[in-house]
């Protein structure tokens, strides 16, 4: 098969006046339906608009748009004009602005981009990012680019080109700027959505309720059904959150056949959709019910399956994967059609000597482990000893260590940033800094290096401690973060678990710690040296709704944790100085920085 570039697809896709993108829009209750022959006249549209701001082929356009049309449509029409797009994810709240502006800050500068652009409420916030980035001409409110119509002029667009730049959630270091090519994305889309996904060009429907801003979003309901003409029906995030029956209902009134979502989602799904709200839907057509982007846990899999049956939902539908944003997406998918497959290994042997060995299901030592697939034709995945820098020797099947990868979906490296890419890279090989092994050539994915938590010599998986406190009734499922420690005395790795909870009353929280230290201590046989009960909303998490692990530690050592404000809570005060604070440095420059600023 011949790789094409995005900006190819889009005009190929123009062809098709049946299939296209759908947005829900909840505010309007309405659903306008673009056909990709529209596609192509809107996007040209935006291409045009951001020329006429002197955008170049090469530059980088930072886009913060909460608005998945007006999102799906800039972005495109910037790669159609070889501009490269800069996705940011908008503000959550206004509780924690100072680091959302922090974060944007960075982004901006490292990235270089002359123009942002955003909706006006958000760009009344902007200010003090317009001040301090350098290299920030402008910021441009969407609502001017949609009025614009400026001829666009086509670019030549090479497979080589760099396409756009994904910048990394920051879970466990700063955001850094992923250089993803055309060429990059046309050989990931072949491997997930022709190998992996066995889609049928304009038959397959997909509905989608993941940020945009974010690969799995962008990269797997955007681009990837773009290149096969597929519908694809894109629900505002929000509204999942708000309600994850909307996810339900959507996939039901649009017969959807391929959707996915974090372990999370699913998991939400079994504890806040209720039987009324789903009554009467039909999830008899979803056929790929794909699940990544963060440690799956089986159990929660298999309780959806169980839920959602009675509505016609088949569990062999479930497809566990693997990805990264420095492979473009997707790394590995399970076989299409098997359900959840798992492994059930000896948690004392994998944590003492590094092995995965086959335990029964009841055993009280008993691990499961998700089968994420193999690697996709034409890329290569292998697991290496930690310390191999030179990527020399494979680990036979069963022996843990650093997951690696190479092919034509894996960047060339971080924007900017070649010592990183440098240390990114051994032998060939991306180092994913994830722990996995193999068996009979399937790719199973343990956890993060960085996060391991070692006691005697012994690793422990934070997740596992995490899905154990779970079970307590009172704590917030999906909301614990468990992480080593050598502070105060710098002695031994001491044992965190922190966890959020509704429960407000004192002695109820004291219960709470007694019953998520007996829970760990008898499913992982770890003692917990500390329980950190939290208010709702205070665990720190990326952009994405990842658990920042690395976060929490640093908080809890620096004393902080305890006194985080929940991100449900907003100082009005301490809001109200930090939007001030930007709106004046927004006028300071329309005043003294010159009109190419304002």
């Amino acid at each position: 098969m011949t790789l094409r570039t995005v900006a190819r697809a889009i005009e190929d896709a123009a062809e098709s006046g049946r299939t296209g993108y759908r947005f829900v829009d909840e505010a309007s209750n309405a659903e306008p339906f673009f056909t990709y022959s529209g596609v192509e006249r809107a996007t040209a549209r935006f291409g045009g608009a951001l020329q006429a701001l002197g955008l170049r082929k090469g530059d980088r356009v930072a886009l913060i748009l909460p608005d998945n049309q007006d999102f799906v449509f800039a972005f495109l029409g910037a790669v159609r004009a070889g501009i490269v797009p800069v996705p940011i994810y908008p503000p959550a709240g206004l509780s924690k602005l100072s680091g959302y502006l922090e974060n944007t800050l960075h982004i901006v500068a490292k990235s270089g981009a002359r123009v942002l652009v955003t909706d006006g409420d958000i760009k009344r916030l902007l200010g003090e990012v317009q001040l301090r980035a350098q290299s920030l001409e402008r910021i441009v409110a969407v609502e001017l680019l949609r009025k614009e119509r400026a001829a666009f002029r086509p670019e030549k667009i090479d497979l080589d080109d760099t396409c756009f730049l994904q910048f990394t959630s920051g879970s466990t270091s700063r955001p850094k700027g992923v250089v993803l090519t055309h060429g990059n994305l046309a050989a990931n889309v072949r491997a997930f959505m022709q190998l992996g996904l066995k889609v049928e060009d304009a038959v397959d429907s997909g509905v989608s309720w993941l940020p945009l801003y974010h690969d799995m979003g962008l990269i797997g309901f955007v681009l990837g059904p773009l290149f096969h003409k597929n519908t694809v029906t894109f629900i505002p995030p929000l509204s999942f959150l708000k309600r994850p029956a909307k996810w339900l209902e959507v996939l039901s009134r649009q017969r959807g056949t391929i959707s996915f979502g974090p372990n999370f989602a699913y998991a939400l799904c079994v504890k806040r959709v209720r039987d009324e709200e789903v009554a009467g839907l039909d999830l008899s057509a979803w056929r790929v019910a794909g699940c990544g982007a963060e440690p799956i846990r089986a159990a929660n899999l298999r309780a959806f399956a169980d839920k959602f049956a009675p509505i016609g939902f088949d569990r062999r539908a479930i497809l566990a994967c693997y990805g990264m944003a420095e492979s473009s997406l997707a790394v590995s998918f399970d076989n299409a059609g098997a359900g959840v497959r798992s492994d059930d290994v000896d948690g004392a042997v994998l944590a003492a000597e590094h092995r995965a060995v086959p335990i029964a299901v009841d055993s009280d030592q008993a691990v499961d482990v998700v089968c994420c697939g193999p690697a996709f034709e034409g890329h290569d995945v292998a697991v290496f000893a930690v310390d191999d820098v030179a990527g020399e020797r494979r680990l036979p099947d069963r022996e843990v260590g650093e997951i690696r990868l190479r092919g034509p979906s894996v960047t060339r490296g971080y924007w900017d940033e070649p010592e990183l890419t440098a240390a990114a890279f051994a032998g060939g090989w991306l180092r994913t800094g994830d722990l996995g092994y193999f068996v009979d050539g399937n790719l199973y994915v343990c956890g993060r290096i960085k996060e391991l938590i070692i006691v005697n010599g012994r690793n422990y998986y934070p997740q596992d401690l995490e899905g154990e406190a779970g079970k307590v009734e009172g704590v917030r499922k999906g909301n614990v973060i468990a992480f080593g420690t050598r502070k105060p005395l710098n002695d031994r790795e001491r044992v965190v678990v922190a966890f959020e909870t509704s429960v407000s009353d004192a002695d109820a929280r004291e219960a709470l710690k007694v019953a998520v230290r007996k829970v760990v201590r008898q499913g992982i046989g770890l003692t917990v040296d500390d329980v950190v009960p939290l208010d709702v909303g205070v665990l720190p998490k990326t952009s994405s709704g990842k658990l920042q692990r690395a976060a929490t530690r640093e908080l809890y050592e620096t004393g902080q944790l305890w006194t985080r404000a929940s991100a449900r809570k907003t100082d009005r005060l301490a809001v109200a100085k930090e939007i001030a604070k930007s709106q004046l440095s927004y006028v300071r420059h329309a005043i003294f920085g010159g009109d190419k600023k304002r």
